[in-house]
């Protein structure tokens, strides 16, 4: 995803001298040919995550289109105060991108374990949260996050959904239909699709007819593909790699009560609460806290036999 993003953000500071990057100290062995071919388009502001966004925002105010790039947490919860009383107050045009959503950085501890950014960055007024599947969304949403303006957070995982097949009806604020199905519906955020496309061609094997929903963007969310779920399938559940609270699985919840539609079934998988005390890869993490494959196959038979 990470390259997909770089090569969407190249192709528009080439065109738009007002695109500008900024990082904090990060980014070795991605950002040099940026760097390279638009140096006046490029700062590293060292590590400052919070002056980082304070910085973005002034680039905003005179005209720039701006990129403000870190990994995991830190370009969110280390400079939220200037994200919600700089950016979104002041409507400052800024794209956040946060590399390494979830379980990215599994190896390294819950100090770079993405969870909770998805829950905290939604709760803000005029911002739009959006977290692609595969590479070819992350370069589409690049493009139109910086294209439209305002605050966004672009969530941008290791994972990738590798069979993702490029079209044209990639839209920020709209979902994509990966499969149809009647039986269930599982609704997913992120690189995680990759696990729910494993275990829905098991469940297809099974005879279990599973749609299966993309929700890149979480903020403004598709309620109408939401609420077309709940009505024309057996049942919803939601799939993220990211804390229970907040998260997609909330939003999605909100959508159908909100509406007054009820699902015939509603689960959510995802972590439960916690912190992780554990370290590991980013998949053996989701086994670890049942958001693989094989604990979403047991969840959708759980969930049709109650």
């Amino acid at each position: 995803m990470r390259d997909a993003f770089l090569n969407s953000l190249i192709k528009l500071a080439e065109i738009d001298k007002d695109v500008v990057l900024l990082t904090a100290d990060l980014g070795f062995g991605v950002f040099e040919e940026f760097e390279k071919l638009y140096p006046g388009q490029y700062f590293n502001v060292g590590v400052a995550e919070q002056n980082m966004t304070g910085v973005a925002v002034g680039l905003s105010l005179e005209g720039k289109k701006v990129i403000t790039y870190s990994i995991g947490n830190f370009p969110i919860l280390r400079c939220l105060e200037q994200i919600r009383n700089d950016a979104c107050y002041h409507d400052a045009n800024i794209t956040i991108v946060g590399s390494g959503g979830g379980f990215s950085y599994g190896a390294l501890g819950m100090s770079h374990h993405a969870t909770e950014d998805i829950a905290i960055l939604r709760s803000l007024p005029d911002i739009k949260v959006v977290a692609p599947s595969s590479a070819w969304e992350a370069g589409e949403a690049t493009k139109q996050l910086i294209q439209d303006g305002g605050v966004s957070y672009l969530r941008l995982d290791k994972t990738s959904f590798l069979d993702d097949i490029p079209n044209s009806n990639f839209e920020i604020g709209k979902s994509r239909i990966h499969k149809e199905g009647a039986d269930i519906t599982l609704i997913t955020t992120g690189g995680i699709l990759s696990d729910v496309m494993a275990a829905y061609y098991q469940l297809e094997m099974m005879g279990i007819d599973s749609r299966v929903l993309g929700v890149h963007t979480i903020k403004p969310i598709d309620k109408v593909e939401i609420l077309n779920a709940a009505t024309q399938t057996g049942g919803i559940i939601t799939i993220e790699e990211h804390n229970l609270d907040a998260g997609l699985g909330s939003a999605v919840a909100e959508v159908c009560m909100d509406a007054e539609v009820f699902p015939k079934k509603f689960s959510r998988i995802a972590l439960n609460n916690v912190y992780s005390s554990l370290v590991g890869s980013q998949q053996y993490l989701k086994s670890r806290y049942k958001m693989d494959s094989q604990h979403i196959i047991k969840a959708v038979i759980l969930a049709l036999n109650k």
